[in-house]
C-alpha cells in the first residue's frame, strides 16, 4: 500500500448510511456542476455535483461501491448497493477519481465551489447558472 505524500490534502467521506467509506487524496480537480440526463436521473435532482481526487482508498465495512455502467465501457457510476446513495465516477478519458461531492464529509472548502456545468443546455431554467470559469477538460 503506497504511503500518503507528505503534505498531500486526505479528505473523508461516504454514503448515507455509512457502509461505504473512502478517503480521498490530493488537490480537488475541476469541481463542476452536471446536468446531463444519466446524472440528473441518477441523482434525482435537476444537477450533480463532481470533483476529482488522484486517489481514493475504500475504507468502509462495505467496501468499494457497487458499480453501474452509465455508457458501457466509458464510464460508471459508484452506489451503495444498502442505502443508493450516489458516491463516485470513474471515466475512462479522465485519470481521476470522480467524487460526488455531497458525499465528503466537508463539503466546505473553497477548492470544491464549482468552476464549470457539463450539459449546461440541459439546466433547468430557474436555477442559476455556474460560471465557466475553468473550461472543462474533457473535449
Amino acid at each position: 500500500m503506497n504511503a500518503t505524500p507528505e503534505g498531500a490534502e486526505v479528505r473523508t467521506g461516504g454514503c448515507l448510511c455509512g457502509r461505504i467509506r473512502f478517503t480521498v487524496t490530493g488537490p480537488a480537480v475541476y469541481p463542476h456542476t452536471c446536468h446531463c440526463g444519466h446524472c440528473v436521473k441518477l441523482g434525482g435532482a435537476p444537477v450533480m455535483w463532481w470533483v476529482g481526487f488522484e486517489r481514493v482508498t475504500w475504507t468502509g465495512e462495505g467496501g468499494e461501491p457497487t458499480w453501474f455502467e452509465t455508457f458501457p465501457g466509458k464510464a460508471k457510476r459508484g452506489f451503495c448497493a444498502n442505502c443508493g446513495s450516489r458516491v463516485a465516477a470513474v471515466d475512462c478519458d479522465i485519470p481521476e477519481i470522480g467524487i460526488n461531492v455531497p458525499a465528503l464529509d466537508d463539503t466546505s472548502g473553497v477548492d470544491l465551489a464549482p468552476v464549470n456545468a457539463s450539459f449546461r443546455e440541459n439546466a433547468v431554467h430557474w436555477m442559476p447558472p455556474v460560471p465557466d470559469t475553468q473550461h472543462s477538460p474533457i473535449g
